[in-house]
């Protein structure tokens, strides 16, 4: 196979719908959508993927029942806990961008315990998007800028892209290569509006929970066919 694309972003849609279908409790879904994140970052570390971000909870998804999002941080504070030796065992990194000082307590302590533990990892690094919005993102950066601005540390005159995407939640890591939204859904839902500026997108109509390797594979041969110009001819 062709050398993987150095960064894969995903919104990873469809948990809900795939456990309504089913007659199963909204969670269900999302504990199922929890083994596929699995199964990806695997699937990334033997592909060579270097970086893997993942839209895993937006802030507007505070809006859902209090049930549902109180489920999906204990979720998420197993999946970590569960995962842990398979992300040292498989050289992953986890990192998080967003506003994660706003998340429970509980959920704060395990990511960053998480986080911690996997740092000297070097295979592929996990992003999860957590309490995500690019548009906060995008005020976050531009009220940094203005401030550094109205200490007298930065010439409003000298501002560039470059300037403001290192103000950015992601300012660390390339921007996505390949962008990947399941369920079929046509829009970016607030996600990482800044950085997809040039990635190529794939949609396939496969709900979160039932997307594998092989779809993986597939996205990324689709990835090759395409001719990226980033404006030029």
């Amino acid at each position: 196979m062709m050398k993987p694309p150095r960064h894969i972003a995903i919104i990873m849609d469809g948990n809900g719908r795939w456990a309504k279908e089913r007659g199963l409790p909204r969670l269900k879904g999302h504990e199922r959508g929890a083994e596929t994140v699995r199964a990806v970052t695997e699937e990334c570390v033997a592909l060579g993927v270097e970086f893997l971000t993942l839209y895993a909870f937006s802030t507007e998804n505070w809006k859902r029942p209090d049930e549902e999002v109180g489920g999906l941080w204990v979720l998420l504070e197993h999946f970590l806990a569960q995962e842990l030796p398979t992300m040292m065992k498989n050289g992953v990194r986890l990192r998080a961008i967003g506003r994660i000082h706003e998340l429970p307590e509980s959920t704060r302590a395990k990511l960053a315990e998480t986080i911690t533990a996997t740092s000297a990892n070097k295979a592929t690094t996990l992003i999860l998007a957590l309490n995500y919005s690019s548009r906060i993102e995008i005020a976050d950066a531009a009220r940094a800028l203005a401030a550094e601005a109205k200490d007298g540390k930065l010439d409003p005159a000298a501002i560039t892209p470059d300037t403001l995407a290192a103000r950015l939640y992601t300012a660390e890591y390339p921007d996505p290569d390949l962008l990947i939204r399941t369920s079929g859904e046509m829009r970016l839902s607030n996600f990482l509006l800044w950085q997809l500026s040039y990635a190529e997108f794939v949609i396939t109509p496969k709900m979160w929970p039932d997307f594998s390797k092989q779809d993986l594979r597939g996205a990324i041969a689709e990835f090759h066919g395409r001719e990226r110009r980033f404006g030029g001819l």
